[in-house]
């Protein structure tokens, strides 16, 4: 009886790639910009630094001790939100789609993984049901040599080999 074993495993897909490399060397310094500003915008010590200049504008205002220059409705401070808003809100969005271009991007690296690792399971458990063949079939053959020799067979007390159940996954 002769012996087969699966051919040695090749690898026919590419290396991995760090993806975080790749992206980086995309983005544009305007991209880098933005996302440093989105970061900056999107932080506690943004909004704290925030609050007090507020704070401070309207006691200064109010109690007017220089002078009111934005007196109560505080048209001037709300001109000012209101120009702040209009270009933090697109920069943080462009922020956010980048975000997600990487994040797809992560995935599909995250699938072509999981199918590099796949095919490689696969190979593995080829390889494990032909040694467990050669293995069976090699214990056949000390058992008829130590029969014709008279002596008990080693593989008595080896369980019978079961095939595994075809629905598992």
């Amino acid at each position: 009886m002769k012996i087969r074993f699966p051919a040695p495993f090749r690898h026919k897909h590419p290396p991995v790639v760090n993806v975080n490399e790749q992206f980086a060397d995309a983005i544009t310094v305007g991209q880098r910009i933005a996302d440093a500003l989105a970061h900056i915008i999107g932080s506690w010590t943004f909004i704290a630094i925030q609050s007090v200049l507020l704070v401070l504008w309207m006691v200064l205002n109010v109690v007017a001790w220089v002078k009111m220059w934005d007196p109560y409705p505080f048209i001037l401070l709300n001109l000012m939100l209101s120009f702040q808003a209009a270009y933090a809100a697109p920069i943080i969005m462009m922020s956010q789609n980048r975000q997600s271009q990487r994040d797809r991007l992560d995935a599909r690296n995250d699938y072509l993984i999981n199918l590099k690792a796949e095919e490689e399971l696969r190979a593995v458990l080829e390889n494990l049901a032909a040694q467990n063949v050669a293995l069976e079939s090699l214990v056949q053959m000390v058992d008829t040599i130590a029969r014709s020799c008279g002596v008990p067979p080693p593989a008595q007390n080896i369980p019978p080999r079961t095939e595994p159940d075809a629905n598992a996954k």
